[in-house]
């Protein structure tokens, strides 16, 4: 059985790992973290829990608490990750960061990006960035891993085999994209509360989400990213537009490189909706071409706290660890 610590375990993305990873069969959580709430029951936080979890508490970020863990889930803010993610990984302890610390190639890019000088550098060329379905090899060997955001899961799937095999312009592509309300977090902020994210829709982070950086260095070109809120609780919709002048038999051959036999990713010309992987681990991709403009339209949906966040972790520690690596994962959505 392995020992699972979740470190930042009172959040949205703590819960759904506590979850999954409560059905999972191959792993057991031995220790979750929250400052806030050490000492709490984790039921009385999130009641959902009651029956797996029993009386557990909640307790706080201390290392010696988790270098008995096999492998330890860190979701907290840039920097304090990266920190305790390294002195976990000097204990022997294979780290998974649902943070940004471990996701970019280019420390100068992510220092930029954060504003913050990151407090591990010479870790950051061991971690690997944890999108399987494109670096499962490495995974596989790797000790660290960058857990890939929801935004940035959407878009690299749907663009990565087109741009790869060269289906698409690399210039002037444009990534449309909107999450619902718990890709902020579970915090207290008036600009997510009912009454000013019900019945409305907005955009944010024009020009300047960091998610960008991310995206481009993955693909390897420039981009416009917009991102919106919606008014649902979970879900990501990116639609992206691009230049194309290959036919469908081109771009499904493209896809199907990639991801033919993946058991989480399919491509088709079926335009995908939130329903269809709502509390799934899935991504699905549509797309349909504009031959009178010269253009292709995709349509990525994910659930941003499963496929974008905890699920997609969980996938990430069954590769390291030679488990199949749909354990514990739900391939089905919701739909109602």
């Amino acid at each position: 059985m392995i020992k699972a610590g979740i470190i930042g375990a009172n959040g949205y993305t703590g819960f759904e790992l506590l979850r999954i990873l409560g059905r999972h069969g191959e792993a057991k959580v031995t220790a979750a973290a929250s400052r806030s709430n050490a000492g709490t029951p984790v039921a009385d936080l999130y009641p959902a829990l009651k029956s797996t979890y029993g009386d557990m508490l909640f307790c706080d970020a201390n290392i010696s608490l988790f270098t008995d863990c096999d492998v330890c889930f860190t979701a907290l803010p840039h920097a304090a990750s990266a920190e305790i993610g390294g002195i976990l990984h000097d204990a022997g302890v294979k780290v998974i960061d649902l943070s940004a610390d471990f996701r970019y190639d280019s420390l100068r890019l992510y220092e930029q990006t954060y504003g913050v000088n990151h407090p591990r550098p010479e870790l950051n060329e061991k971690a690997v960035y944890g999108l399987p379905e494109l670096f499962r090899d490495k995974i596989a060997g790797a000790d660290i891993v960058g857990n890939p955001g929801c935004y940035t899961t959407a878009s690299i799937l749907a663009l990565y085999p087109l741009i790869k095999e060269n289906v698409i312009g690399r210039n002037g592509i444009i990534i449309d994209a909107k999450s619902g309300v718990t890709g902020a977090g579970r915090k207290a902020d008036v600009g997510y509360s009912y009454c000013e994210t019900a019945d409305n829709f907005k955009a944010y982070g024009v020009t300047t989400h960091r998610h960008t950086s991310e995206i481009e260095e993955k693909l390897g070109v420039t981009l416009s990213f917009t991102p919106h809120l919606l008014p649902v609780k979970r879900g990501i919709l990116a639609t992206v537009y691009a230049d194309c002048s290959s036919d469908a038999d081109a771009v499904q051959a493209a896809y199907d490189k990639y991801y033919s036999g993946e058991p989480f990713v399919s491509a088709s010309t079926a335009l995908p909706e939130l329903k269809w992987v709502r509390g799934s681990n899935c991504c699905r991709i549509g797309y349909k071409l504009d031959k009178r403009l010269g253009k292709i339209i995709i349509i990525s949906v994910i659930d941003n706290l499963i496929k974008g966040a905890s699920g997609q972790a969980v996938q990430n520690m069954n590769i390291m660890f030679g488990l199949d690596e749909t354990q514990g994962l739900e391939p089905i959505g919701e739909y109602l």
